[in-house]
């Protein structure tokens, strides 16, 4: 063999020798093999918790929409057999319904029939009934006031009637550290879009003053001065998404806007991390209707008037007589007579006072149909690119004829608080607390009624109180700090200490003048409005202007 020959087979056997070193090489070093692997992977250690929890990830959440949601085109619903197709979600606020109609399957037993000659078939569905409804496939199903609102100009239905108001069912669940909406600024929460929760947070946000800003993925920056949004697929897997989060650790949910049971699933599974901020308990904003397809409401009057009494003597018969319906109830839904008597505690069931007052506007007790309709329009902002006004939907032409006919004459409005604890709601911390700057004549307690801006800020005050139930409000009465130095360089520390309380009286007085013209003009109850005069003690910041406040904090009952 040549010196050439010798070389070249050297190499040969120096390469083979070294591919298979490279093959074997883990099973003859396992350690080394370890430490390769823990390389590689030491990008999604950081992204797992020590008992290997995923964090959070862009495909665990959906792009917010940024305009109303869209539907197919409207079609007349038409019945087949005289049998009506009606569509529910599996929640108790719907009994008065079911109870009425004996169950869910047509019968000629049923209220419907008997009184107004035709069947009604009901079906439970958790999936969105809305395009169903809209494309005339169903002739009526139940919604929230809210929804009709973000669901803008596509939605091409009648409201004949109000079923009732969720009463506990929605909740906002957060980590343990947050005490109140105020809280939430800079922080990031998770829900379901154009949804009950989505309006019920943004509608607290923006009674504490918070702007709303929408992420599309939790890698997102969130806008530290305004809350920030993350949306599931749905309310339930916005739950299961704060959870995960918390057992991740990775800290970029501060809560979740769900409802029942989830919110409840959730508190207990965080084994002590998070807690229920508030519900809906005695938040009377989300608003159970009847909606029922409009061609078909417009060809069938008579079957319209037939649902919406149907509604209210059902509700009738479960508001006097709970007991007696619990396992019809129970049947329907698949649940056990204790749940069913649980669940059915989470809601009021309207009657027709009730529905007439919550038509009108004319309720004190609780949110109206245009003041929730309204309320959502603020709330979405923006979003609401086809704005509607609330009579497109409202139709109380039935309810005005059964209450000329005398129907349901014993019926008052009664709408309460629920306590689920001893004590005044004072007691507590506040739910929120906005700061409003109310114009007052120069040095003195006089509030100009001249400005728009006062009676605008008196009626948000009202509008607080009128749709939560024995909630209440605290005055806080502020003035600015701005001449401390200047009294303090006139005649030292005691000349401040004498301004000082003259700034405190001054500020008790201004707070107590509020109170005095929301008894006096807007017949707000006297007992519902504390106040207290805090002088220049609690300056929000160094510009005077706004250190001229009046602090409103919102006290509900827990």
């Amino acid at each position: 063999m040549t010196t050439l020959g010798k070389v070249v087979l050297t190499l040969l056997i120096l390469a083979v020798a070294g591919v298979g070193a490279y093959k074997w090489w883990d099973k003859l070093n396992p350690n080394a093999a370890t430490a390769a692997t823990a390389k590689a992977d030491s990008s999604k250690a950081t992204a797992t918790k020590s008992g290997g929890e995923p964090a959070l990830n862009a495909a665990d959440f959906v792009a917010p929409l940024d305009a109303c949601p869209l539907l197919p085109p409207a079609a007349a619903y038409v019945a087949k057999d005289n049998i009506v197709d009606v569509e529910l979600s599996e929640y108790a606020g719907y009994s008065g319904l079911i109870v009425a109609n004996g169950g869910l399957e047509p019968t000629e037993n049923s209220l419907f029939f008997r009184k107004h000659g035709f069947k009604l078939r009901i079906k439970l569905s958790e999936e969105e009934s809305w395009p169903a409804l809209n494309a005339g496939r169903i002739a009526a199903a139940a919604t929230t006031v809210d929804v009709l609102t973000a669901y803008c100009r596509n939605f091409q239905v009648v409201a004949p009637v109000q079923i009732g108001f969720s009463r506990g069912a929605d909740g906002i669940v957060v980590r343990k550290e947050i005490r109140r909406i105020n809280d939430l600024k800079g922080r990031t929460l998770v829900t379901a879009q154009f949804t009950e929760s989505d309006f019920f947070i943004r509608y607290l946000a923006q009674e504490a003053g918070l702007g709303v800003h929408m992420l599309r993925t939790p890698s997102e920056r969130p806008d530290p001065e305004r809350l920030n949004l993350l949306f599931a697929v749905d309310a339930f897997t916005a739950g299961d998404l704060f959870l995960k989060d918390l057992e991740s650790g990775s800290g970029k949910l501060a809560g979740c806007v769900s409802w029942a049971p989830k919110t409840t699933e959730v508190v207990e599974a965080s084994k002590g991390a998070a807690v229920m901020l508030t519900t809906n308990k005695n938040l009377l904003i989300i608003a159970d209707i009847l909606v029922v397809n409009k061609g078909f409401a417009q060809a069938n009057p008579k079957i319209v008037a037939g649902l919406t009494e149907g509604v209210l003597e059902g509700n009738r018969q479960v508001r006097d007589n709970p007991a007696a319906h619990l396992d019809l109830i129970a049947k329907s839904f698949k649940w056990s007579a204790a749940q069913a008597r649980e669940e059915l505690a989470k809601v009021h069931l309207s009657n027709l006072p009730e529905n007439i007052a919550f038509y009108s506007g004319a309720i004190d007790a609780a949110g109206s149909f245009s003041g929730i309709f309204s309320s959502a329009l603020l709330a979405y902002g923006q979003l609401i690119d086809q704005p509607t006004d609330a009579d497109r939907y409202m139709n109380a032409t039935h309810l005005e004829a059964l209450k000329a006919s005398g129907a349901f004459a014993s019926q008052t409005v009664a709408i309460a608080p629920i306590r689920s604890q001893a004590g005044g709601a004072l007691e507590g911390d506040p739910l929120l607390s906005k700061d409003i700057r109310f114009l007052f004549e120069p040095n003195s307690s006089k509030l100009d009624l001249n400005h728009p801006d006062n009676l605008t800020n008196l009626e948000s005050i009202k509008r607080l109180l009128q749709v939560s139930p024995g909630s209440t409000i605290l005055l806080r009465g502020h003035v600015d700090n701005a001449l401390v130095e200047k009294f303090r360089k006139e005649g030292g520390d005691a000349f401040v200490r004498q301004m000082a309380l003259k700034a405190m009286e001054l500020s008790k007085n201004r707070a107590a003048e509020i109170k005095t013209t929301l008894i006096q003009r807007l017949s707000v109850q006297a007992g519902r409005i504390e106040t207290i005069g805090r002088g220049w003690e609690e300056p929000s910041g160094t510009d005077a202007e706004k250190n001229r406040r009046v602090e409103v904090q919102w006290f509900t009952v827990e």
